[in-house]
């Protein structure tokens, strides 16, 4: 799967997860598990039902940042957070649990060929 249709499929339900992809805000499906206290197989489901991550190249990474928004009860904060919004302060608190930083999206850049 290309860049491009992961970020189409990601998406595609309107929720923004690990957009942009940040390693350190990212963990595995064995990790998220083991942080949430429930199974891999639980994990799958509410990372298909809440947005809580997504699938790289055929491997769930999960969102530290939206796991703990679902585990805390914050849903308007995880709201926030599937709207692209990470820089919100809403947001933020939940980037310094963890010590991140939030990445801004960057907007696609125009070739220079087709620049004016």
């Amino acid at each position: 799967m290309t860049s491009a249709t992961q970020t189409r499929d990601d998406t595609a339900s309107g929720r923004r997860v690990l957009v942009p992809f940040n390693q350190q805000e990212s963990m595995n499906l064995r990790a998220a598990s083991k942080f949430a206290g429930r199974s891999e197989s639980t994990m799958r489901n509410w990372c298909e039902t809440h947005g809580l991550g997504r699938r790289i190249g055929g491997v769930w990474c999960v969102s530290r940042v939206a796991l703990a928004m679902f585990l805390d009860g914050d849903h308007f904060a995880l709201s926030v957070y599937h709207s692209g919004e990470i820089s919100s302060d809403y947001i933020s608190p939940y980037y310094a649990r963890f010590g991140l930083r939030a990445q801004a999206p960057q907007s696609p850049q125009t070739p220079q060929s087709q620049r004016a």
